[in-house]
């Protein structure tokens, strides 16, 4: 049996207004998303969708990952998912497994048409640690 998830992307990241398409601003969007945390060095190739909680799309390049209450993921996608944080998108994907993994496709969907306006390639999950204070 397939798996869909359906992710709002509008309702994923409070912290952006409106979508934009000027790269420099994504970018300052998602590194200022990420202060909150510092990267592990840890990374997983897979993650059990029965853990995943939330994908928010930072920018084009990198999405948040909740894991259960309080574990975080960045995955840094590759290539780019156009528009995937705009206000009128969702992410979807599709798989036979019951884990999300390394290289899967991650599709950006229009929400009045419902058409796939783009998609990208999933990167290594990278383990997330919340900042204290």
């Amino acid at each position: 049996m397939k798996n869909l998830l359906i992710v709002s992307a509008a309702c994923a990241l409070a912290l952006s207004a409106c979508a934009s398409s000027d790269t420099g601003r994504d970018e300052d969007k998602a590194a200022e998303a990420l202060a909150a945390f510092d990267k592990t060095g840890e990374t997983e190739s897979c993650l059990s969708l029965r853990r995943i909680d939330q994908i928010k799309a930072l920018d084009d390049k990198n999405f948040l990952v909740r894991v259960g209450r309080d574990d975080y993921y960045l995955n840094e996608v590759n290539g780019r998912c156009s528009n995937a944080d705009g206000l009128n998108t969702r992410l979807q994907y599709r798989t036979t497994l019951s884990q999300l993994c390394r290289n899967e496709l991650i599709s950006v969907v229009d929400n009045g048409t419902g058409m796939n306006i783009g998609s990208c390639g999933l990167g290594t999950f990278q383990k997330l640690e919340k900042k204290s204070g």
